[in-house]
C-alpha cells in the first residue's frame, strides 16, 4: 500500500511540475526545525548548553532590535512530564505575574511558530504559554491509543500533566481547530483550571448531516487530505514526497506564504509546517482514529459541550470565510442557556482567523483577557 501510494505521489509530482528545491534532511535534522524558525523570529539569541546541563536547551530571547520578530521577552525549551515525554514550550512574557496567563493550543499539522503574528499583542500585559501538543512539531511523538476515547484521552491528559509541571493554578485556554476540539474536552474535565474557553475555528462539534447538500464544500486542499484518509494517515504524502514536500506544502496551501509575508520574505514557514510533520506521524495517527472523516469527529464535541461547568464562560470565534460550520456556536447557546456563551465572525477571515486578520483577532482575544482580569 505504502508503494502504490508513493508512486501515486510521484506520479503526481511529475505531472504537476512541482518545484524541487525543498530541503531533505534526517530525522533528529528535521526535530529541529523549530530552532531555525527561532533564528528568523528572534535573531538576537542566547544559549548555553553548559549553563543549562542539557541537550536541548532553553532559547532565551530579548527584545533587542525593532524588526520582524518578536519584541517581547520569551523563553522556548522543552518541558518533560513524569512519563518521560516532552512538551515543546514557548513562553512570551514570563515576567508578567499578576494576571491569569493565556494558554494557546495549536491546530492539527500545526505548532507554536503559526501564533507569531499574535505573540507579541497578546503577551503585552499578561505572560502567554504555547507549545507543541504531543505527537506534533518537537514534542515526544508516543504511541497513541487507536481508539478515540483513548486518543482523546491521552491529548487531554498530557496537556493537564504539561500545566501541573508548569506550574500554572488557572489559565484563559484558547484552541484553534483541532486545539479547540481538545481545550473543550480539557475544560470539561478539569473546569477549575480555566478561566475563560476560547474557541477558535473549533473542529470536531457539529454532528456530520445526513443530507449531503447540508455540507459545505471544504477547499481543495482538505479535499486532497481526505482523498488519502482512506489509505494511510492524513499527511503522509508528505512525507513520502521527500524532498518535494515543502514544495507540495506551497503548492496546495500558497495562502500561508502571503498570511506571513509581514515577516517572512522567503519559504520559511511553508518549510517550517513541512518539517513539522515529516517525522513519525504519532498525532496524525491519534487525530484519524478521532475522525470520522477529515471535517468530522466520532465523537462530536456538541453532544458533550453541556458537560463543561456551567460558571466556564466560553467565546467562539469564526473566520467569515470558513469551511467550518459556523452555526456550530448557536448550537452551543442553546446547550448552555444558563451559561455565558457569546459567538462571533471575523470578516475577511477563512479557517486561520489568527493570520488572516491578525489585528482584529488580537484586538477581540485581549478584550475577553481583560475581562478575565
Amino acid at each position: 500500500m505504502a508503494d502504490d501510494l508513493e508512486q501515486q505521489v510521484a506520479e503526481s509530482i511529475s505531472a504537476s511540475n512541482v518545484a524541487t528545491e525543498g530541503v531533505c534532511v534526517s530525522l533528529s535534522q528535521a526535530s529541529r526545525l523549530a530552532e531555525q524558525l527561532a533564528a528568523h523570529l528572534a535573531p538576537y539569541i542566547h544559549v548555553s548548553a553548559e549553563e543549562c546541563g542539557s541537550e536541548d536547551p532553553p532559547v532565551h530571547g530579548y527584545p533587542l532590535f525593532y524588526g520582524p520578530g518578536l519584541q517581547n521577552k520569551f523563553l522556548a525549551r522543552y518541558v518533560s512530564l513524569p512519563n518521560q515525554n516532552k512538551i515543546w514550550t514557548v513562553t512570551v512574557s514570563p515576567e508578567l505575574q499578576d494576571r491569569t496567563p493565556l494558554v494557546m493550543v495549536h491546530g492539527f499539522g500545526g505548532g507554536v511558530g503559526l501564533w507569531i503574528l499574535n505573540m507579541d499583542s497578546l503577551s503585552a500585559r499578561r505572560t502567554l504559554h504555547t507549545f507543541d501538543l504531543l505527537g506534533f512539531g518537537r514534542s515526544s511523538r508516543p504511541t497513541f491509543p487507536r481508539d478515540p476515547e483513548g486518543a482523546e484521552d491521552e491529548f487531554v491528559t498530557s496537556i493537564e500533566t504539561w500545566r501541573e509541571t508548569m506550574g500554572i493554578p488557572t489559565m484563559i485556554l484558547l484552541g484553534h481547530s483541532l486545539g479547540g476540539f481538545l481545550a473543550t474536552s480539557y475544560s470539561i474535565k478539569y473546569p477549575d483550571r480555566v478561566k475563560h474557553l476560547i474557541l477558535v475555528d473549533p473542529w470536531g462539534f457539529p454532528l456530520r448531516p445526513t443530507d449531503p447538500s447540508e455540507i459545505r464544500a471544504p477547499p481543495t486542499w482538505v479535499k486532497a487530505v481526505a482523498s488519502v484518509l482512506g489509505r494511510s494517515n492524513p499527511l503522509a504524502v508528505l512525507r513520502v514526497a521527500g524532498p518535494w514536500g515543502p514544495g507540495l506544502v506551497q503548492r496546495f496551501r500558497p495562502d500561508f506564504k502571503r498570511k506571513f509575508a509581514d515577516f517572512f520574505e522567503d519559504d520559511t514557514i511553508s518549510e517550517y509546517i513541512y518539517h513539522c510533520n515529516a517525522q513519525n506521524p504519532s498525532g496524525e495517527t491519534a487525530f484519524k482514529a478521532m475522525m470520522e472523516s477529515f471535517g468530522w469527529a466520532r465523537r462530536p464535541m456538541l453532544e458533550r459541550i453541556h458537560l463543561i461547568r456551567k460558571d466556564v464562560p466560553i467565546t467562539m470565534i469564526y473566520g467569515a470565510n470558513t469551511w467550518i460550520d459556523t452555526s456550530t456556536g448557536k448550537k452551543v447557546k442553546l446547550q448552555r442557556p444558563d451559561s455565558y456563551v457569546r459567538d462571533m465572525e471575523i470578516e475577511g477571515a477563512s479557517h486561520h482567523v489568527y493570520a488572516d486578520q491578525p489585528h482584529i483577532f488580537n484586538a477581540v482575544v485581549e478584550e475577553i483577557c481583560n475581562s478575565v482580569d
